[in-house]
């Protein structure tokens, strides 16, 4: 069986979830405690960082993005990365943008604050980094509302890695209670829209031990 070693609530190993969803991949997911660093895991990705994803003839890709885009080279039934030049270029930026720009502004100072800094050990969370997180995060929201009010989907007239890349950060944030989804009612609706998909709600049933979501979280109505 094809294997994703993961962390519930990465949202770089939930937007390759999403992916293989989305393109109806059987696979089976694996929790992988990166902080054990485990002889085995490590064989498979020097770097101990999840995503990874362990095909059924033993091929081994590390990392979302090469992942994603093994995926999409791989199984072209459901394209993710846009069909044209100019779409696949547009899909590329956004899930730079959210996976770099936004994760390194947004969801770094609050996920990993809050939630995975003290489980890996390294303490309890700076203040800092929390104010900047929050203050990050209301730009991007509105850029986000932006994309969701002039296209049908973030990256063109179809859903893309870029609307899972997206909804991955912010459903890992909205699961430590830290969106306000009265802020932008275009973005509210876009992500209704991603978070009503099938390949959505295997993503929304994970619970992390002593984390309780919102109630709002695995509602599709909010």
């Amino acid at each position: 069986m094809r294997i994703l070693h993961h962390l519930p609530l990465s949202p770089f190993c939930r937007k390759v979830r999403l992916a293989l969803h989305e393109k109806r991949i059987p696979f089976e997911l694996r929790a992988e405690r990166i902080w054990e660093r485990r002889e085995e895991f490590l064989g498979m990705n020097p770097a101990g960082t999840v995503p990874v994803l362990e095909e059924e003839n033993g091929l081994v890709i590390a990392e979302s993005y090469p992942i994603c885009e093994y995926l999409d080279e791989a199984y072209p039934d459901t394209p993710l990365m846009g069909r044209t030049h100019a779409e696949r270029a547009e899909v590329r930026r956004l899930v730079t943008w959210f996976d770099t720009k936004f994760d390194r502004e947004v969801t770094r100072n609050l996920y990993f604050e809050k939630q995975l800094k003290r489980t890996l050990g390294l303490g309890n969370p700076d203040a800092s980094a929390l104010r900047a997180g929050y203050a990050n995060l209301k730009p991007h929201i509105e850029y986000i509302g932006w994309l969701a009010e002039t296209r049908a989907w973030l990256a063109g007239s179809q859903i893309s890695l870029a609307d899972l890349a997206a909804a991955a950060h912010l459903s890992t944030l909205d699961y430590i209670g830290d969106i306000d989804w009265s802020l932008n009612d275009a973005v509210k609706d876009w992500y209704a829209r991603v978070k009503s998909r099938p390949s959505f709600r295997p993503v929304l049933a994970d619970r992390v031990s002593g984390l309780t979501p919102p109630q709002h979280y695995a509602d599709l109505d909010f």
